[in-house]
């Protein structure tokens, strides 16, 4: 999706924006301190039933030496929460936090969270790059104590363009791994998001869209590997997991299953020159109509080309933006587009011809003449709290409709609704393939994101959603109305406040995210961890519970 990146509002696909707080070299304290520092400063609710000391001992074994655990009240601990919050919506007084956060440096470390955890019944939540759309790497609504797993120190790359193929950490971002292709190819790329400061280990585990999806999948059909810590502590890769999990990780949100370490991913071939253009239009200057025939020419363009629309309010001005990445030179994007939508009337001087990676920079509105090392930067950006939910079209919304989205965008500040197409490879692969199962029939998806900048401008902008989403409801899909798992909506219905849902009742999200997969997920689940350790607000359920 697209996201504000400074406070002119401007935006990027697939992002939440995250703090520029650094938090290079934070002490770490002694057993004791902690100790001390908890008992102290610990107001989460039910503690007396919770025995601290034996999840210290259990943690403090030799074997799990030097684990860095930052307990409540502490600068560390703030430093690190604040930074980790992409969403500011959840930055309130109210809002729950973990009672620790531990931030593993390696995978046995990970094991020994994920045991002790388990052992002493805290719940866990994992932060990889801390772009859960409703907060779930570090909040819960739940009524279980639980622990932030930070895996920020998990960011390795390792590209081996011989094999076309990288070996990622989960707390990676898109911007470190598109960077680190670059350097060792100008022929290679990976399908994924194009927001830069994005967590690899969550984006993949959700489906991972972008603008080269028409042409290559989503970032989780390039998955061929991947390394995960279940229930029991284990660390297991593709063989040892077996094909059920690997299956149910590659797009059905793999918190339900585990910790997910690394993924192992297959590069992509792309053209040595792309070429972008973006152009805008006013209501004046026929928006609405380049918008309702978009709708119609979709399914000529050819899987290399990605017009993606996205309609926002900026500066009180509102516009409708046509942003494009084409796999190719600008003579043959020209050619495509005066035979397929001349109406938008794309000129040579629109076209700018570069690099793929310099492409990643451009579309996140980022210079993209200057360094690469831009895509380095975790937190580029400005935050502002949001709410955003997700659609998918599968047949083409009437002018009447379009005019409508149109108006209501002026009731609010800083709304913004971003077209992405499908089409292309994303009809070729089968619903069932991975959890992911909104191909063929779906003409586009639909994002629909309001921000704010003050608090108390949250009740209006989150009813201003709402009411948006109702309106929506005869012109989108129907039987189930999809919903992207990756830009989670609690709004649809969640899991008991004990961690527990029925079937029936988590179905009720589920089958909007995942169609008919949503059984053999469940099932997925009740094999791998049967006693749900890995559970949050919308978490696959155990059969039977």
């Amino acid at each position: 999706m697209y996201k504000r990146k400074t406070k002119d509002h401007s935006s990027s696909l697939e992002m939440a924006t995250t703090s520029s707080i650094t938090l290079s070299a934070l002490p770490l304290l002694s057993l004791f301190q902690i100790l001390v520092l908890f008992f102290v400063t610990s107001s989460a609710s039910n503690s007396s039933n919770i025995h601290y000391d034996a999840f210290f001992n259990c943690l403090s074994k030799p074997s799990h030496s030097q684990i860095p655990i930052y307990p409540p009240n502490t600068s560390s601990y703030n430093l690190t929460l604040i930074s980790s919050i992409a969403n500011p919506r959840f930055i309130t007084p109210k809002a729950s936090k973990p009672l620790l956060i531990i931030k593993p440096l390696n995978e046995s470390q990970v094991q020994a969270v994920v045991i002790c955890s388990r052992k002493h019944k805290f719940q866990i939540r994992t932060l990889s790059g801390g772009h859960d759309y409703e907060g779930l790497s570090y909040t819960s609504n739940q009524n279980l104590p639980f622990v932030m797993l930070d895996l920020i120190s998990f960011s390795s790359i390792k590209v081996d363009i011989k094999r076309e193929t990288a070996w990622v950490q989960a707390a990676a971002t898109l911007g470190q791994l598109y960077y680190n292709i670059a350097k060792k190819s100008p022929i290679h790329a990976f399908p994924a998001g194009l927001g830069p400061p994005v967590g690899v280990g969550g984006h993949i585990s959700g489906g991972g869209y972008g603008a080269l999806m028409r042409k290559y999948g989503l970032a989780a059909d390039n998955v061929i590997d991947a390394r995960i810590v279940d229930a029991n502590g284990k660390i297991l890769n593709r063989k040892s997991m077996g094909e059920d999990l690997f299956w149910a990780i590659r797009g059905g949100g793999a918190a339900s299953f585990g910790v997910v370490l690394s993924w192992k991913i297959k590069l992509v071939r792309i053209p040595p020159t792309v070429t972008v253009f973006r152009v805008s239009k006013t209501l004046e200057q026929g928006a609405i109509p380049l918008l309702h025939k978009w709708q119609y020419i979709l399914h000529k363009l050819p899987k290399e080309l990605a017009i993606l629309p996205w309609l926002r309010k900026l500066n009180l001005t509102r516009e409708l933006s046509f942003v494009s990445l084409f796999l190719g030179k600008s003579n043959e994007l020209l050619q495509i587009m005066q035979e397929s939508f001349p109406e938008l009337g794309i000129k040579q001087e629109d076209c700018i011809e570069m690099k793929w990676v310099q492409a990643t920079l451009y579309l996140f509105l980022l210079p993209y003449n200057g360094s690469l090392s831009l895509l380095l930067d975790r937190n580029p950006a400005t935050r502002y709290p949001f709410k955003s939910i997700s659609d998918y079209v599968t047949k083409p919304i009437p002018k009447s409709v379009l005019h409508e989205l149109w108006r209501r965008t002026s009731e609010v500040d800083y709304p913004y609704i971003a077209f992405i197409p499908h089409g292309g490879r994303m009809s070729e692969i089968a619903e069932s393939e991975i959890p992911y199962p909104h191909r063929e029939g779906n003409m586009y998806f639909l994002s629909y994101e309001v921000d704010w900048i003050k608090e108390e401008e949250s009740t209006k902008n989150m009813k201003w959603m709402r009411s948006l989403y109702k309106y929506m409801t005869p012109y989108v899909s129907k039987n189930p109305r999809g919903a992207y798992i990756n830009y989670r909506n609690l709004d649809l219905g969640r899991n008991g406040i004990d961690g527990s849902a029925s079937y029936e009742e988590a179905k009720v999200w589920g089958v909007k995210y995942f169609k008919s997969n949503f059984d053999r997920l469940v099932k997925v689940k009740s094999k791998v961890d049967p006693t749900n350790f890995f559970t949050n607000e919308q978490t696959i359920p155990v059969a039977h519970t």
